[in-house]
Formats: C-alpha cells, structure tokens, sequence
C-alpha cells in the first residue's frame, strides 16, 4: 500500500535531532517546497546545505531533495504564509491548510513562539501550531518580597505567547533516529480542540507514521514530562546491576506515581495506558538511545549531572523537569518518591545507593495506596 502524500504546507522550527527526524519524514513524502527546516544557527543550515545531512544530531541519515532548509526567520514564516493560503484557495474542503511545528526544547520554546507570533500576528483560517517539547518549567519569579515558582506547562507557554491560534502537542515513543529513518512510530496529537486533533492527525499520517487524536492535552503533557524522570531512576537501576526484576517494579511503580500525579491536575486515567505515558515510558527507561536513561546510567558510575550535562551534548529534559514535577506534587498533595529521590540525586544530596535504599526501606502500603 502506498503512503499518502502530504500537501500539508509544514514549517519545521528547529534544526536539533527531533526536528529534523520530523523533517526528513514529512519532506519524503511530499512535493519539493512543501515542508521547510529552519535552523536558528546559520552555521548549522549552512552545513545542512553542504553536507546534505545533520552530521551533528543524526548522521548517516540523507535529507531529502524536497525539504527547503531557510535561514532567513522571517522569509520562512512569510513563505509558509502565502502556502497556506494557496491550500486553502485549492482545498476549500480541508479544515487545517497550515502546520508550524516548534522543534525546539522547553528552555527555547517561549523565544520561538514569541517570534512567530511577532513574525505572522493572528492566524489566518486553517492555520495551527503544534509542538515537539516535553517538560514543565520551573521559573523563580519575584513578587513584592516573596519569591515564589512558577510551573508553566509547554501549552501554557504557546498559548500565552501566540494567542488566537489554534494548538497542539505531537507526544509519545519515538527516538528522532528511527523516525528519520522511516521506521514505523506512532504518536498522540493532544490538543483542547479534539477537532483540531483529528485534522492533524488525517493530514500528517503516513511513511510509518501513525497518529492519534485526544484531547488529553495535560495528561500528555504530564506524560511527555514525567517519563524522562523515571527514565533517569532506570538507568540509575540498571547502571547499578540491580537485575530485571528491579527494573520492572522501579517502572510499575513509576507509572502509579505518574498515575496518581496525574489525576490529581485533572488528566484521565486511560490516558496512562496510552502512547504518550506508559509508551513513552517504556521507551525512555529501556532504549539505548535514551539521553535520559544515559544521564542515569551515569550518576550510577558516581558522575556529577554538570559533567553528564557537559559530555552528553544534548538536551535531557528530565534534569530540568524533576524539580519542577516535585513542585508540582507538592502543590497537589501527592507524593513522588522516585521522583523526589531523581532530585536528591541529581542535586548531589544522595549517591545513587542511597537513593535506592531510600526508596526500599520507605513504609509498607497497600499497593494501590500510593
């Protein structure tokens, strides 16, 4: 069976491995002109250009010949613009005629919707952003002479910054690499508009792509944030040699963790089953390319997270996104202890045994307690 071709006019904002996977994958299959990749720095487009690859983020794997790449911010947002409103003359019929997919991380996701915003104004009819970042963001605000924190989910960002349009999260199990790739990967589309939802999903889908509408757009979120914590614990787990069956109840009990936080904030209960919690989950604690899982495996040897961080040289959200989560269970009364213990551990309060012991000699609970 033939892959559906996507007419979609699609703004990539992004150029790091997520991105581009999505790039790549979108522009296989489309016309040349329809899909466009911008990359923030110019050096990097310029090597993109020569190169015909992202040897930095995912080498050996060929951009195709009808991917645009821009440089220009501006020129892009302009050039996506007269596009939509080209599909929208052709295609009446359609209710979505433009996708921009911000493909940055949390720490550049308010910048990048900002821009857009201060770039293309209000959307015009048909148009939608959706967004790749998974987090909570912890920012310390000062108000008269109390400091206080501000969580800030990355809808919450999009929508403060770019308001009027019409938004979704792309979430779930997928390592940029095997995307790129072609390889088979299905996603959830959350967003409040389960409409929008499902015209993202019915143009987007296809070359192994498989997506999935909700409108659990927190529980998503939660997910997308809370499975690179526990990530973190697994390789912790594993990077001690603690067996199999460690790694499987340190999972199960993160999930409830995940669960109970979850519902606390509003989220559905199957939403947990889904691509977007218990998928994701599976992915991050158990593939080899899991940064998240890296960083773990990593305090396990003893490293601190600024020599992780440094050696990494890519982004592990779960870092930034652990205290923000306790916060977050602080506020709604639900207690996290794998979380709590990923914290004390990346702060360098607790090594890796102690964290362990912790959470083994905790009180005995119903299972289903808590």
């Amino acid at each position: 069976m033939s892959s559906p071709e996507l007419t979609l006019p699609t703004l990539v904002i992004g150029a790091g491995a997520w991105g581009t996977a999505v790039a790549v994958q979108f522009a296989g299959r489309a016309q040349t002109g329809c899909v466009s990749l911008w990359a923030r720095d110019p050096e990097q487009l310029e090597l993109l250009k020569k190169h015909q690859e992202n040897q930095r983020y995912l080498p050996g794997v060929r951009l195709p010949e009808p991917l645009v790449l821009r440089k220009d911010f501006a020129g892009a947002c302009a050039n996506w613009r007269e596009q939509a409103r080209a599909h929208r003359q052709s295609d009446a019929v359609q209710s979505l005629h433009g996708l921009i997919i911000l493909a940055t991380p949390m720490a550049g996701l308010e910048a990048a919707a900002a821009g857009l915003m201060q770039q293309l104004g209000p959307p015009e009819p048909g148009e939608a952003i959706a967004w790749l970042a998974k987090g909570l963001a912890l920012q310390q605000q000062k108000e008269q002479s109390e400091p206080t924190v501000a969580l800030k989910w990355p809808h919450e960002i999009v929508q403060h910054h770019c308001q009027g349009w019409p938004n979704a999260s792309l979430s779930g199990p997928s390592f940029a690499l095997e995307v790129a790739r072609g390889l088979p990967v299905a996603l959830s589309v959350a967003s409040e508009d389960l409409r929008l939802a499902r015209a993202i999903a019915q143009s987007c889908h296809g070359g192994g792509l498989r997506l999935y509408p909700t409108d659990d757009l927190i529980g998503v979120e939660l997910g997308g944030a809370m499975k690179n914590v526990l990530a973190i614990a697994a390789g912790v787990c594993d990077g001690l040699a603690l067996g199999a069956n460690a790694r499987a109840a340190l999972l199960t009990r993160g999930l409830a963790e995940m669960s109970r936080l979850g519902l606390a904030i509003g989220a559905r209960p199957q939403t947990f089953m889904g691509l977007a919690c218990l998928g994701d989950l599976l992915l991050t604690a158990t593939g080899d390319l899991s940064r998240n899982r890296r960083v773990g495996l990593a305090l396990a040897r003893g490293e601190s997270i600024t020599q992780i961080v440094q050696q990494l040289g890519h982004v592990a959200e779960g870092v930034g996104s652990a205290p923000a989560l306790l916060a977050l269970a602080a506020r709604s009364g639900v207690e996290v202890p794998i979380t709590a213990g990923v914290c004390k551990l990346i702060a360098g309060h607790w090594t890796a045994q102690q964290a362990i012991a912790a959470l083994l000699d905790r009180n005995m609970r119903d299972e289903f307690e808590g």
